[in-house]
């Protein structure tokens, strides 16, 4: 499993506090982070941009189940957590279990929220907290052909295809 990166969301609330006495901005995102791509280093890239500390919450297993379907995730918790580990831009990691991370975000009240392209921001889960505490959410644009689902969907056709 994951290492010097993995927090608790007690850990994180501590670290929050001393952020803010610091005026340090926090940026906040989520996701399954299933199949890591270039489009989710795009998005950590510009996330990490917007402020100085920048977290990213991440499904465990069965969440990713109850959203994606039984045959996800690809890469159990563990492995995807040590993937993301190695990823610069991210300084905290939270695993969390539930389908959605309100809680955590009603918890944190980051800066800045921060969502792929994929999403309205209207559908951002935690919008309203962290704007009536003063924050923003920022929505990156989404890179055409870079998205989990259509590499699922590419590997799929290929397969078929070699049949």
């Amino acid at each position: 499993m994951a290492g010097h990166k993995l927090r608790t969301l007690d850990e994180l609330l501590r670290i929050r506090e001393e952020l803010r006495r610091q005026n340090k901005i926090v940026v906040f995102t989520n996701g399954c982070f299933d199949l890591l791509h270039s489009g989710h280093i795009y998005i950590f890239r510009e996330a990490k941009k917007l402020g100085d500390v920048f977290i990213v919450a991440v499904n465990e297993d069965e969440s990713v189940r109850k959203i994606k379907g039984e045959s996800r995730p690809i890469f159990p918790l563990g492995e995807r957590l040590e993937v993301l580990e190695s990823i610069e831009d991210i300084d905290h990691l939270l695993p969390f279990s539930e389908e959605t991370p309100q809680r955590i975000i009603a918890a944190l009240l980051p800066d800045v929220l921060v969502k792929g392209g994929d999403w309205k921001p209207e559908e951002v889960v935690g919008k309203e907290e962290v704007e009536q505490a003063g924050g923003r959410v920022v929505i990156i644009p989404h890179l055409k052909g870079r998205s989990t689902s259509e590499i699922v969907e590419r590997i799929i056709q290929s397969a078929e295809n070699k049949k």
